[in-house]
């Protein structure tokens, strides 16, 4: 199987190199000013933001807040006392636990039942292996 893996790799470099060798040929020759040219002319279309005023998701995207800061902290510490948020790094751990223990929560089955379906799962291979899973 290395061998495969190798050969395959090998390949696929080699492909890669010829790829990389054949394209400045069939490439448009282009002097640099005729680049400035055309990068200026793009700019000034607006089919091409300026350096460092790139905006990815464009115009359309950047949405102003309805909010005040004041009413953003007000709600933050309104939920923190309702206890909807948890200290830093607690969050994670409660939030793993409590989904569980919903997921759980209406089950008919017991814990013993459910280890043994997952035993025989795994026994016949219906499991991912360890570290399989994205």
């Amino acid at each position: 199987m290395n061998a495969t893996i190798r050969f395959a790799s090998t390949a696929a470099a080699l492909a890669a190199a010829a790829a990389l060798l054949a394209g400045p040929a069939q490439a448009q020759q282009l002097t640099r000013a005729e680049v400035q040219q055309q990068t200026l002319a793009a700019i000034k279309a607006g089919d091409m933001p300026a350096a460092g005023e790139g905006r990815p998701q464009g115009p359309e995207s950047l949405a102003a807040s309805t909010k005040t800061r004041e009413q953003r902290k007000s709600e933050t510490m309104q939920a923190r006392r309702n206890g909807e948020l948890y200290p830093g790094g607690l969050g994670t751990y409660v939030s793993n636990v409590v989904s569980q223990q919903k997921a759980t929560a209406n089950s008919t089955k017991t814990r013993a039942e459910r280890k043994s379906e997952t035993l025989q799962a795994i026994k016949d291979h219906k499991t991912m292996q360890p570290g399989e899973a994205a």
